[in-house]
């Protein structure tokens, strides 16, 4: 009977209750979030079943496969709107889809409605779009292991992706290898407490004051290498959070508390796999394929360990762009893959113990520091010097003025307030005509390019004007030469982070203009949120409406944006439109005036 001891022997497969004829077994959440096994004694007939089917038990019967090196690819799925979809190169939905078309079932966990996740089949394509993506949380496998072999007794074709620890149980629940089963397992640094990711959302949801509706780790939209984490609210606020602001992800992966006690000895690591697919992100995966095979949308990594495994591959892999590589170049990136997790930077009793007693948010930040929050060192004030000095006489080329303007208005000039050894200053190119009032405010809260040149030897000027009694709040980012910024007297603009203008961009401000995060703009583009002081006899018409440029979206080339003009998150503007009014979340708007002419758009810079 199984008997669970220590917590390390136990990886929370659940198959023991499937395996148990008599229902003697059901499983108890601890406080830190996780199930184990609770034998009823009985109903218990002290069978054995449930020790058969144990895959921590059985691991040295278990693994074995018919390659003990596997054959290796890189891989990214030729669907863009798959890869868009996916969090690494979309191996699993290509693998699936291959599944469906066959006529059979595809395994794989998925979020419930309270965001705890739970092991589903199904043989409708429709229900991919719920199996893919990782979670990133323990799912629930109760039933799961039956279903499976059920299905593949009637003769189902099946594919079952999951933990190797969960794929390893499969094997030993069906005690014996089906011809129209495929396993696809994940290479795994350690799985998190379902606990932990709801507080985290209860912490979100607390904190924009509005239901999580959609939640998705690894988004794409701000490049795969950020680790972005995107949230939707029920109110329709967006929140994109990259690796070193998210409490769930940074404190995953830094402090490694979030993990269950099993996977500080994770019995499924190395080789031979037992899967007959491995699958998972390719990390430097830039250094080893072609730029259209990568360009920060996400790689994967398809290791093939059985002869089944590498069949189904070869009739399916049309759908990938495909690069064959080593052992080696995935083992560089993927210690995951031989190594367990390293034991927890934090006291986890005493973190888990405050965890049942207050809330995350409290919790996280009392064991979490993220890098936003962490006093600078000496040793990154250094380096920001000497970014700032490296940044100056690149951008100064030779010249004596610009030398003089990036040392001045970051170092002495009281409008322009800026902290060098933290990080925040502003690096003027040559040909930059700066205009400051004396009563006016430049505020910079990162490192911000103003004139940057592609162009070598061009003379084509940019221009900054800050007016009397006006504020100018620059985040970080990036705006090329020929621009035209003017902010007029007792206005405000804001440009938030990781922000691009192309060149020729004209920004007239008269009132206040806001340009959200992770903004793209092309060339030629104008905005104002004035009209120039012309007036015409209309019972609504203003000189000056504010403007709100929200975060991610893309001012093609040539865009007009009116007075007034609103866009809500991942708006994309069509080359040549003439912006005028309120557009939503993730639309493609056209024209001029420029409507919504679709919906549901999602791009990368």
């Amino acid at each position: 009977m199984i008997n669970i001891i220590n917590k390390v022997d136990c990886c929370g497969c659940n198959a023991c209750a499937d395996a148990c004829a008599h229902k003697a077994l059901s499983f108890q959440v601890d406080n830190e979030g996780f199930m184990y096994p609770v034998v009823d004694i009985e109903k218990c007939t002290n069978c054995g079943l449930c020790e058969r089917v144990c895959p921590i038990i059985n691991i040295d019967k278990l693994k074995k496969n018919d390659f003990d090196i596997p054959e290796c690819y890189a891989v990214q799925n030729k669907n863009l709107e798959s890869l868009f979809n996916s969090t690494s190169g979309s191996a699993f939905a290509a693998l699936a889809e291959r599944m469906y078309k066959m006529g059979g079932y595809v395994g794989g966990a998925i979020f419930n409605d309270d965001y705890s996740v739970s092991q589903f089949i199904s043989a409708d394509k429709a229900d991919l779009q719920k199996l893919r993506n990782s979670k990133y949380v323990q799912s629930d496998s109760q039933g799961f292991y039956k279903e499976v072999r059920n299905l593949l007794r009637q003769g189902n074709k099946v594919l079952v992706c999951g933990l190797p620890c969960q794929i390893a149980a499969l094997r030993a629940f069906l005690h014996k290898d089906y011809e129209n089963l495929i396993t696809v397992d994940l290479i795994c640094l350690g799985i998190n407490s379902p606990k932990i990711l709801r507080g985290y959302l209860d912490y979100l949801e607390d904190k924009y004051g509005s239901k999580v509706v959609y939640y998705k780790a690894k988004n794409k939209e701000l490049g795969w290498r950020k680790l972005t984490t995107k949230v939707v609210f029920e109110n329709g606020k967006v929140v994109y959070e990259d690796k070193d602001r998210s409490y769930f992800t940074y404190g995953y992966v830094s402090t490694h508390a979030y993990a269950r006690p099993s996977c500080y000895d994770c019995k499924f690591k190395g080789f031979p796999r037992i899967a007959d697919i491995t699958i998972g992100d390719m990390w430097g995966a830039e250094r080893l394929v072609e730029r259209d095979m990568d360009n920060d949308l996400g790689t994967s990594v398809i290791m093939l360990n059985s002869q089944k495994g590498k069949i189904f591959y070869q009739e399916m892999k049309s759908a990938f762009k495909e690069k064959h590589i080593t052992l080696d170049d995935v083992l560089k990136n993927n210690k995951a893959l031989v190594k367990s997790m390293a034991m927890p930077s934090i006291d986890r009793g005493e973190f888990y113990k405050d965890l049942s007693s207050k809330p995350f948010k409290d919790v996280a930040k009392k064991y979490i520091k993220l890098p936003s929050e962490q006093s600078k060192s000496v040793k990154q004030k250094v380096k920001n010097l000497l970014k700032y000095l490296y940044y100056t006489v690149k951008a100064s080329k030779w010249s004596i003025t610009t030398l003089w303007q990036n040392i001045y208005y970051n170092l002495f000039c009281k409008q322009f307030k800026t902290d060098v050894l933290s990080g925040k200053f502003i690096i003027f190119y040559k040909h930059s005509i700066v205009n400051v009032s004396k009563t006016a405010k430049v505020e910079l809260a990162g490192v911000f390019h103003y004139g940057t040149k592609r162009v070598k030897g061009s003379h084509l000027e940019s221009r900054l004007l800050v007016e009397s009694n006006s504020t100018l709040k620059l985040g970080s980012g990036r705006i090329f030469y020929g621009a035209d910024i003017e902010v007029f007297p007792k206005s405000e603009m804001e440009i938030g982070h990781d922000v691009v203008f192309n060149l020729n961009a004209t920004i007239i401000c008269d009132d206040k203009i806001t340009i959200g995060d992770y903004v793209r703009i092309g060339r030629d583009v104008t905005i104002r949120d004035n009209s120039g002081n012309h007036f015409m006899s209309r019972r609504t018409f203003k000189n000056k409406r504010a403007i709100s440029i929200g975060q991610h979206t893309w001012l093609c080339e040539k865009v007009i944006v009116m007075p007034g003009t609103k866009t809500g998150t991942g708006v994309v503007v069509s080359a040549g439109s003439l912006a005028s009014g309120k557009y939503p979340n993730f639309t493609l708007v056209s024209g001029s005036p420029a409507v919504v002419v679709d919906e549901e758009i999602y791009w990368k810079a």
